[in-house]
């Protein structure tokens, strides 16, 4: 499925932010992400992007209207249009040189709630009852339950072997 920048980069920011470590670098993090301009990123905005964290937590967990409306309204989000780096017009949320807390709020707020007004359902938790990861939906069919293959190779075995080991089959080995 495709999504405008918002519905897809600001989203997966979002993911990467829900999935981080609590010892990740930040700076590390947006960066890998491809989103400009960073700069320096205080304590502070450290801790506030941490907290900020866990609002978007709260989305993956239950999406929902008010919960997204909260968080737009928790922003600086002041929309226009940009033209930088030669690319066509497109939307920011919050100005250049907005501090990169506000900045990533604003974007990783509105490209969730772009995301829920197209697919809600393609905001998505991970199935496997031990993992915390969330995720977006970006398959054909938007039916993905789970973070990796990883993990759902981990619960496809793990289903395979409950149902080996209450219906044992009798091997031929076993007949003679």
């Amino acid at each position: 499925m495709h999504f405008n920048p918002y519905g897809g980069a600001a989203a997966e920011l979002a993911v990467r932010l829900v999935n981080a470590t609590d010892d990740q670098d930040l700076a590390d993090l947006l960066a890998d992400a491809g989103y400009k301009p960073i700069g320096d990123i205080s304590p502070r905005q450290t801790a506030e992007l941490r907290r900020w964290t866990h609002r978007l937590d709260e989305v993956f967990r239950t999406p929902g209207v008010d919960l997204l409306n909260a968080l737009l309204a928790e922003t600086t989000s002041r929309p226009y249009i940009s033209t930088h780096d030669e690319r066509a017009p497109h939307l920011h949320y919050a100005a250049e040189d907005a501090p990169i807390d506000e900045r990533v709020k604003a974007y990783t707020a509105a490209g969730l709630a772009e995301l829920f007004c197209a697919a809600p359902d393609r905001i998505g938790r991970c199935a496997r009852e031990e993992c915390t990861q969330v995720f977006v939906d970006t398959s054909r069919n938007g039916r993905r339950r789970f973070c990796s293959d990883r993990c759902a190779n981990r619960v496809n075995v793990a289903r395979h072997r409950s149902r080996r080991t209450a219906h044992p089959t009798t091997s031929p080995s076993a007949q003679s």
